[in-house]
C-alpha cells in the first residue's frame, strides 16, 4: 500500500460525523486485484478520518449496495455516508447508484459528488507518472496519454479531455484524451498521434482507479504502440484517499 502520511491531516471533524460509517461504492470488478486495491483505499480513508469504512460494489462483485447498507444498518450504523468511487457522472452515478439506494432505510443515508472534476485527481495521476520514472524535470519535453475506460456519455468524456487540459496547464508538453472503449481515440492511437509531434517521450496514464480486464488493454495498447513510460492506476494515492475524505466531509 502507498505511503500516504504526507497528506493524512485529518480533513473529517469526529464532532461533524458522529455516528457516521463511510460506504465507498465502486464500479466492480471480476478481477481480484480490483476489490483488493479499492479495500486499501477504504483502509486508507478508514485511517485518515477515523471512521468506520467499507465497499459495496454496483456490479461483477460482492457485497452490492443494499445489501451493504443493510449490513452497516443491522450493525449499528446510524447514518450512512456513500461515496461514489466514480471518476464522473455517467450511468452508474445517475442510475444505478440512486437505484440502489432507493430503499426504505430506517437511519439518513447519504450520498456525496463523484470524485471527478477536483485537482487532487490530476496530482494523483502526476504522482504515478513520477512513480513510473519520470522527472518534474521531464515535463515540457513528455506527452501524456490520458487513458480512460470510455463512456458513451459526453460529460464523462469531457471530464477526461478536462484532466488532459489540466496537465497541459501544469507544464506538460502535451496531453491528450483517450478511451480503450466506444468509437473516440484508443490509447494506442494517441501514442501515435503524440510522437508524431516530435516530443522526447510519451506516457500514458490509466485514468482509472484500480486493475483490471480494461486497465490491462490500456496497457497492452500502450505497449504496442511504444510509450516510453506507463503509470499505475490512481489506486491508494494519498491524494485520492483524500479526496474521498473530503467528498464524505460534504455530505454533512
Amino acid at each position: 500500500m502507498t505511503a500516504w502520511n504526507a497528506l493524512a491531516t485529518p480533513v473529517v471533524p469526529q464532532a461533524e460525523l458522529s455516528g457516521t460509517t463511510l460506504l465507498l461504492v465502486a464500479h466492480g470488478s471480476r478481477d481480484p486485484r480490483h476489490s483488493t486495491t479499492l479495500r486499501a483505499v477504504a483502509d486508507g480513508v478508514r485511517l485518515l478520518t477515523g471512521h468506520r469504512t467499507a465497499i459495496a460494489f454496483l456490479e461483477f462483485d460482492e457485497p452490492d449496495v443494499a445489501a451493504a447498507v443493510s449490513a452497516l444498518v443491522a450493525g449499528g450504523a446510524g447514518r450512512v455516508v456513500v461515496v461514489p468511487l466514480l471518476l464522473s457522472r455517467a450511468y452508474h452515478a445517475t442510475t444505478d447508484l440512486p437505484s440502489a439506494l432507493s430503499g426504505d432505510w430506517p437511519v439518513p443515508v447519504r450520498r456525496t459528488r463523484v470524485l471527478g472534476g477536483s485537482p487532487l485527481l490530476v496530482e494523483a495521476l502526476e504522482r504515478r507518472l513520477l512513480e513510473a520514472g519520470l522527472d518534474t524535470a521531464d515535463r515540457a519535453t513528455t506527452g501524456v496519454v490520458v487513458a480512460a475506460t470510455g463512456s458513451r456519455d459526453t460529460l464523462a468524456r469531457a471530464s477526461v479531455a478536462a484532466v488532459a487540459g489540466d496537465l497541459r496547464r501544469a507544464g506538460w508538453g502535451a496531453a491528450v484524451a483517450s478511451y480503450v472503449t466506444g468509437p473516440q481515440q484508443r490509447p494506442g492511437e494517441a501514442v501515435r498521434e503524440l510522437r508524431a509531434r516530435g516530443l522526447a517521450r510519451v506516457a500514458v496514464a490509466p485514468y482509472v482507479l484500480a486493475p483490471g480486464l480494461l486497465p490491462d488493454r490500456i496497457a497492452a495498447e500502450a505497449r504496442e504502440a511504444g510509450a516510453d513510460v506507463l503509470s499505475a492506476p490512481l489506486g491508494d494515492a494519498p491524494e485520492l484517499i483524500r479526496l474521498v475524505a473530503e467528498r464524505a466531509l460534504g455530505a454533512r
